[in-house]
């Protein structure tokens, strides 16, 4: 029979205390190394919520899949601040550049059904609205809009 434990984890500081390891102390597995193997693998977000499936299988070998963290969590990454404005469209927190957007498109890219890395990026700026972060100095609405007419199809041409 196979188990799975799902949980959220801070990036790189997972440790055998709840939530992982009252979950995975009665599957017998050794908890010390599917921490370990957690906090390697999540090394990259430190400090971030990231979403975690381990999977025991009946010979206690197990699987870890990690999840990326919220498109907003890795916007506020970008642009360090804590937290988004308090009143979005009023309030600007931040300025995510072209360069920034493109790295957390990469990040995001398995999470998302868009094939081209102009579209993931229009995701990305479609996150910024709600957060009080503008594109290029632009609104969200006018970022999509100069994607669109092709004003940084030279930064969004690349392959995913």
């Amino acid at each position: 029979m196979v188990s799975v434990v799902e949980a959220l984890v801070v990036g790189g500081q997972a440790t055998p205390g709840p939530p992982l390891g009252p979950a995975l102390g009665p599957l017998g597995v050794n908890v010390k190394a599917i921490i370990d193997k957690i906090n390697e693998q999540t090394a990259d977000f430190k400090g971030m919520q990231i979403p975690i499936k381990i999977i025991v299988d009946d010979k206690k070998q197990f699987t870890i899949q990690v999840g990326t963290p919220p498109t907003s969590a890795l916007i506020k990454k970008e642009i360090g601040t804590e937290k988004g404005s308090g009143t979005p469209g009023t309030q600007v927190v931040g300025n995510l550049t072209v360069k920034q957007a493109v790295k957390i498109a990469r990040m995001k890219k398995n999470g998302t059904l868009s094939k081209s890395l102009k579209n993931i990026v229009k995701e990305v700026i479609g996150s910024c609205a709600p957060l009080g972060v503008t594109f290029e100095g632009m609104n969200p609405k006018e970022a999509t809009a100069a994607i669109d007419s092709g004003k940084f199809d030279s930064e969004l041409s690349e392959p995913l």
